[in-house]
Parts: C-alpha cells; structure tokens; sequence
C-alpha cells in the first residue's frame, strides 16, 4: 500500500513535470524573428518525440522567412507563417540531446524594392526545411526514468546547438520576394540556462541566454544578380518566472548584429537592432499547454533599421515516453506515459 501510494504521489508529479518540460521545451519556429521563447531549451525524458503545428502573424520592411532579416528600406511586408515538424529527444554520451526537423510555410506580400525597381509582390507555399541538433554540455545528466525526471534541475546549462537549412523551398528567380532562399544557411549556437531559486512548480525562475551566429551560403540567381550575405550574429534573452504551478511569463530581448548583404558588389547596410517581447503560457491540464508570444524590434525609425512585429499562438497537447521505468521507491513498477504529441496552432 506504502509502495502504491508513493507510486500514485510519484504518477501525478511526473505528469506536472514532464507535461510542463515537454509543452515548453521540444519545439520552436527558427525562423520569424529567429528567437526561440523562454523555456525552449529545458530538458526532458530520453525518447519523448513532438510534432508541432505553430503560427504567427508578421509585419515588417523584412522577409520573416529569411533569418538573414535583409532590409528593404521603406518595404511594408505582411506574413502568415506555419511550421511543422518532427523531434526526438534521446541520450547520447549521458547527455540530453534533441534531433528535429521543422518546414515552414505560408504566404507573404507586400512591396518590395531591389535593383533599383518596387514591386508589389506575393509569394506562398513550403520554405526552407530545417534541420536542428541539441546537445547539453554541462548541466545535469540525461533523463532516461521518470525518477531522473523527478530530480532534474537545470541548475546552470549549457547547451551546443546547430541547425541547417535545406535550399529546396519555393522561390521564383524572376522576384525578389520568396517562401525559400534558394542558398544554404545554418546557425551555431550554445544555449545557457541559469537557474534562480528552487526548482518548484509554482516559483520556477530562469534566466537564459542564447548567443548564436548565422552563416548564409550565396544566392546565385537573385533576381538574376548574386547575392551575398555577411554572418549574423544574434543575443537572444529571457527572464521567466512561474504564477503558479500551471502559469508562467517571461520577458524576452533580442539582440541582431551583422548581417551585412552584397548585391553584384554593391553593399547594404549591416543589421543593429534590439528586439523586445512578452510571452505568457498556461498549462491547462496534464497535456495541455497554451501560449500567447508577442515581440518586436525597437530603434527602427530609421528607413535602412530592421522592423517587425510578430504575434504567435501555440497550442501544445501532449504524453510522455513510453514505459518510463520507476525504480526505487515505486518498487520496480513503470508508469505507461505513451508518446507525446505536441500540437502547436
């Protein structure tokens, strides 16, 4: 009886625990913006798998689904943006990693200048495929059981992450303004999580810090020109604070530097802009998270400075790992958790 109660007690935190860890922290649009929300890079139990569905309404003198965020001065671009994708969490070295897939898709339009002429454009269909490898370096161990699951605390994190866009999106050579980039880009980047306080359901506090470069192979056929584009450098930050166990809000900052894009020899101006945002989340039961996400760039009065602003709503529905093994106390029993399913809109 000792032993069944403990396992119930043991069932009903591991729901709260990795309900909340899978909802927040498996998946996330590279893209718009190319900020991850809080929480995204917290670990949970070896095995889980997510497929997410994630959209966001865009406005700005920028293409939202290129992350080089090149500027059209005096552009008025309007997006719709959905991703969706596949990951996997697993151990490797005893360490947390994560392998992902996500495509992006939607529609864009708005006016748009190059080569000296504006063009009143659209443009939609399937972007960039991306593909996305996460490893912990320093923090706690995998989670490969629902007591390691109990346990975990992510303490001060650090992260190693690296992601790969595949140049097969939609993109018409004849216009400027497309869906897919027609070039290979990728991101390296090394995820920090700093944890403040307990780790308790209800007083949860983090700070986190993701430094990260974009580096951006050439487009040979831009408009029939070539198009070169200098690495980015981008500070992506956020505060975030438990209201209560179900409840949390973060502040969020972003910092874009570099970035600088060659047209046939001729140069723009380099990227240095700030971004600010605010996100709320709300774990509405076991398997169920909502999110609302709202951000956007400051110091952009000027015609050649980054704008944007970007609204997103994330549903997440989800279970966990399949047969997670109870040890210890829950006297040799698992706990069937299923697969989790995340389901973003």
């Amino acid at each position: 009886m000792g032993n069944n109660g403990r396992l119930m007690n043991s069932s009903a935190w591991l729901r709260l625990i990795v309900g909340t860890l899978l909802a927040m922290g498996l998946f996330s649009p590279p893209q718009a913006l190319a900020q991850v929300p809080a929480r995204f890079y917290l670990k949970t139990l070896a095995g889980a798998n997510a497929v997410p569905l994630i959209y966001e309404s865009i406005s700005g003198n920028t293409n939202p689904f290129d992350p080089a965020h090149t500027v059209s001065a005096g552009a008025d671009f309007d997006a719709d943006m959905a991703l969706a994708g596949y990951a996997h969490a697993f151990p490797l070295f005893d360490r947390s990693a994560m392998a992902a897939v996500l495509v992006p898709m939607g529609r864009i339009s708005g006016d748009v200048t190059a080569a000296g002429r504006t063009f009143n454009q659209s443009a939609s269909g399937f972007g960039d495929p991306m593909l996305e490898f996460d490893i912990n370096l320093l923090g706690p161990p995998a989670q490969k059981n629902i007591p390691d699951a109990l346990r975990y605390e992510p303490g001060f994190s650090v992260d190693l992450l690296a992601d790969l866009a595949l140049p097969i999106g939609e993109y018409d050579s004849d216009q400027p303004l497309n869906i897919g980039q027609n070039r290979w880009y990728g991101r390296l980047g090394m995820p920090i999580i700093w944890q403040l306080g307990p780790w308790v359901p209800g007083r949860r506090t983090t700070l986190e810090l993701l430094p990260a470069v974009w580096l951006f192979g050439d487009n040979d056929d831009y408009v029939g020109q070539t198009m070169e584009t200098d690495p980015l450098f981008q500070l992506d930050a956020h505060l975030s604070r438990d209201f209560t166990e179900h409840a949390w809000g973060a502040l969020d900052f972003a910092w874009y530097n570099g970035g600088k894009a060659t047209i046939d020899g001729v140069s723009g101006e380099k990227l240095d802009n700030l971004g600010v945002g605010i996100t709320l989340g709300y774990q509405v039961n076991d398997n169920l998270n909502l999110t609302f996400g709202y951000k956007s760039t400051l110091n952009d009065d000027d015609p050649e400075d980054l704008s944007m602003d970007m609204f997103m709503v994330t549903l997440v529905y989800g279970i966990g790992n399949p047969r997670c093994f109870l040890d210890g106390d829950g006297g040799g029993k698992y706990v069937n958790t299923s697969l989790f399913l995340c389901c973003a809109w």
